[in-house]
């Protein structure tokens, strides 16, 4: 490169560049701009300035692959970060600052101190999310500790191809740079190789949405028009939504008792449903008549018409809807799935084992369960939580449990539950989901409840992990935190992005 050249780069759009690059161009160029004509000059003496303690040398470099991965995990969706965040140079700049000072003032690496700063205040200060925090923090232990410093065999991920260099001259940590993939593995940011298969298939759903957008509204030749196809498909509907559900002979059959809150949560569910079918019913036969000119089409049956003709769920409906990200045909069968739960709860009675994704306010069944806990042995119910314990059956148990409930319909994403050994074990090659066994929620008083090896995981409605804060105070998408068995450290699975997910996209 010549001495008079000058090669400036918005580091807001690193997520293009590969991420070998990103970390050469972070290294050489994000720390001293200065005056952008001596930049080549500024650089040699930044550079060879910095570079010589051990320790700073080490730190410095595993800071900058931190950068590097915490923006490149963006590319894979939700498994990468629940919100996408916009980490950019202000962030690196004052955490090496910070890293520079601390370093010189004390004698002993002030490590904890740092960690804070950097995940806690410098990065973290971006992150609206407690579960994206405790990532970035875990992120950030595989670099800053005594170990990545002290030990030149120290590998920042599995394949060992990642790593802080041994002390060396300014050009030998770039042609290192260089000489990584240019792809990079998806272990490298610790998630799973099936990482690369969430986000293809992300990178296609948003390429075909984005084709259904110039779909045209006529039709030529033989096919059927758009009106036709709305006409059959509406018609097919609404000969299979039910009638709603009779509320006056529910609270008849399953009155509101002090001993049996799922009485009430029934009735509140039904309420939800039935106020979600109604829009639905009244949608589809108004769609019909204005497609004859018998009413008026407003903007709001024209959303219905436009979402039905490309397989989406309308507007209208989700306005009063549970979360989903199913098209319209998968939305629509899950929809009778849930209602006929519903309907068999009514006819059978309460079930041994409740189908979890199937609640529209899945929030107030868990409260139901712990009234029930609290009312029975008389303990405040703000002193109670649950503790999980993985059955053997994968869907159902004859029995009810004497406490608690039994509870089927979640799926692991980025990990599986290994059968033999009842611990969350490693995805299998291909297989993104893997569908949980019954498990039985315990309440129990916090206070009391025992250490164990178990991996804190969030349980979320949809495979979007986030939502807005809702009127009754809860997460329109987040559920609860649950505690699955796991024979490996925390970190390894707060690394993979593993999280429980109510229902699946498709």
């Amino acid at each position: 490169m010549h001495s008079t050249f000058n090669f400036l780069i918005d580091l807001h759009s690193l997520l293009v560049y590969p991420f070998a690059a990103c970390l050469s161009i972070v290294q050489t160029n994000s720390y001293k701009r200065g005056n952008p004509v001596n930049w080549h000059a500024t650089k040699e003496t930044y550079m060879s300035h910095l570079f010589q303690a051990a320790t700073w040398e080490k730190m410095l470099f595993g800071l900058c692959f931190f950068h590097a991965m915490v923006q490149e995990r963006r590319t894979f969706g939700a498994l990468g970060w629940n919100i996408p965040y916009e980490f950019n140079e202000s962030d690196l700049r004052i955490s090496v600052k910070q890293l520079q000072m601390f370093l010189n003032e004390y004698e002993e690496r002030p490590l904890d101190a740092l960690t804070y700063l950097t995940g806690q205040c410098n990065y973290g200060g971006r992150v609206t999310d407690d579960w994206d925090r405790r990532l970035l923090v875990s992120l950030l232990s595989i670099v800053y500790q005594d170990e990545a410093i002290d030990n030149d065999d120290y590998k920042f991920s599995a394949s060992g191809k990642y790593y802080a260099p041994a002390k060396g001259e300014y050009q030998d940590y770039i042609d290192y740079i260089r000489g990584l993939p240019i792809i990079p593995h998806p272990e490298v940011f610790g998630l799973h190789e099936n990482a690369d298969i969430t986000k293809d298939n992300q990178e296609t759903q948003q390429l075909f949405d984005n084709i259904l957008l110039t779909l045209p509204r006529q039709s030529g030749g033989s096919g059927k028009s758009p009106q036709e196809v709305i006409e059959d498909l509406a018609t097919d509907i609404l000969s299979k939504l039910p009638p709603n559900f009779d509320l006056d002979m529910v609270i008849e059959k399953y009155p509101v008792v002090y001993n049996e809150s799922m009485n009430t949560v029934l009735r509140q569910e039904l309420i939800r449903f039935n106020r979600l079918t109604s829009v639905v019913r009244s949608s589809l036969v108004d769609i019909r008549k204005a497609m004859k000119g018998l009413v008026v089409m407003s903007a709001e049956l024209e959303d219905v018409f436009n979402s039905m003709l490309v397989g989406k769920v309308p507007g209208m409906w989700a306005a009063k809807s549970y979360p989903s990200l199913k098209p319209l045909g998968s939305y629509i069968s899950d929809l009778l799935a849930r209602l006929k739960f519903f309907q068999d709860w009514i006819a059978v009675g309460t079930p041994s084992v409740f189908w979890i994704s199937g609640f529209y306010f899945t929030q107030s069944f868990l409260t139901g369960a712990s009234q029930n806990f609290a009312r029975k042995y008389t303990i405040p119910i703000d002193h109670l939580g649950f503790e999980f314990e993985v059955m053997e059956e994968e869907e159902g148990i004859a029995e009810k449990p004497v406490d608690g409930v039994y509870v089927k319909g979640l799926f692991l994403d980025g990990a599986r539950f290994d059968r033999e050994r009842m611990v969350i074990g490693e995805s299998l090659p291909k297989i993104l989901f893997d569908p949980l066994p019954v498990i039985w929620l315990q309440p129990g008083d916090k206070s009391k409840f025992q250490p164990k090896a178990v991996y804190v995981c969030p349980v979320y409605k949809t495979s979007a992990r986030r939502g807005t804060l809702s009127t009754t105070g809860h997460s329109t998408n987040y559920v609860l935190k649950m505690d699955l068995p796991s024979d490996k450290p925390e970190s390894h699975w707060i690394n993979r992005g593993v999280a429980v997910l109510c229902q699946l996209d498709d």
